[in-house]
């Protein structure tokens, strides 16, 4: 009875005192810009999807892709089942399996995250280096390193072309430093299509490399049959062209989060789970053991009668 009596408790006891996720991880990164120039900014934009702009640094000093620098800023992310995280499908749940995304002739559009998601409803990738005009990725998220000091930016694009791909709206600039000039870092590009492999070393000498077409069409995405829906990025400008950084005072309002809705508490009440479910599985294993402890005891009675 004793036993029974332990993990009926035990049961209640993980119950009541299961830990709730945050909206973002508060154990990675931290909100608002990064500090100093040894970290990576990441800038979550929803735009039309509604919502709070989220801005949090990801303090990595050590070499890391985009992938690294969304998820060690604390960002929840699911990739598609296609090419799992290569290819981001959702950040904080958004848009969620629930929702409807209001697509040009399919205002009733969910997106599934099977594949990946059409051309006019999906996250596109940017980055900047500090002071410097937001660039949209050539490079997939798994292809290419973060900027170190600078940013990675994350813009839900609806209903958009090539030509007008919403920008992150808050500027590539730390503050303190608008003064600085805009220095771009030029990338060097994967040697293949695949979404494992990383960039290479950035070339010696000036560390350019020639604009013009890439092999891959950004936005965390890996060659492929579907990938064809979404649209190129549009050709580099040359550093010496490269645009500073917006005015920060334009910037929309944002946070680090902190008061965001709990994503697994979203899910839960998409899917239809309630929050009485961890209750319910304890009320079930205790009528379990009351049963298994009853019949026990008519056992031992029926014995001794014998």
């Amino acid at each position: 009875m004793k036993r029974v009596l332990a993990v009926v408790a035990a049961v209640f006891l993980i119950a009541a005192t299961a830990p709730s996720a945050h909206a973002v991880d508060q154990g990675k990164g931290y909100p608002g810009f990064c500090k100093d120039a040894t970290g990576v900014t990441v800038v979550v934009d929803f735009q039309q999807l509604g919502g709070t702009t989220i801005v949090r640094c990801n303090p990595q000093t050590t070499r890391g892709t985009g992938l690294d620098a969304l998820k060690g800023a604390g960002f929840q992310i699911a990739g598609v089942q296609r090419w799992g995280e290569s290819f981001v499908c959702r950040v904080e749940n958004r848009p969620s399996a629930a929702e409807n995304v209001p697509i040009t002739g399919r205002g009733d559009y969910r997106e599934p995250c099977v594949d990946t998601p059409p051309a006019q409803a999906y996250w596109s990738y940017w980055h900047a280096s500090n002071n410097c005009a937001w660039d949209y990725s050539q490079w997939g998220v798994k292809n290419r390193d973060f900027i170190p000091g600078g940013f990675e930016g994350w813009s839900f694009s609806l209903n958009a072309t090539t030509q007008n791909n919403p920008v992150p709206r808050v500027s590539a600039v730390r503050p303190g430093t608008e003064s600085q000039p805009c220095v771009p870092r030029e990338e060097a590009k994967p040697v293949t299509g695949d979404p494992g492999e990383r960039q290479q070393r950035p070339p010696s000498g000036n560390g350019q490399q020639a604009d013009g077409p890439q092999p891959t069409t950004g936005a965390g995405e890996v060659p492929g049959p579907s990938s064809a829906a979404l649209p190129p990025p549009k050709p580099r400008p040359s550093a010496s062209e490269r645009p500073k950084a917006q005015d920060p005072s334009l910037n929309v309002a944002f946070t680090g989060g902190e008061n965001a809705e709990d994503v697994n508490a979203v899910i839960d009440r998409e899917s239809g789970a309630a929050g009485w479910a961890p209750w319910a599985a304890g009320a079930a294993v205790l009528a379990l053991c009351v049963a298994g402890f009853l019949m026990a005891r008519r056992r031992k009675r029926a014995q001794g009668v014998r």
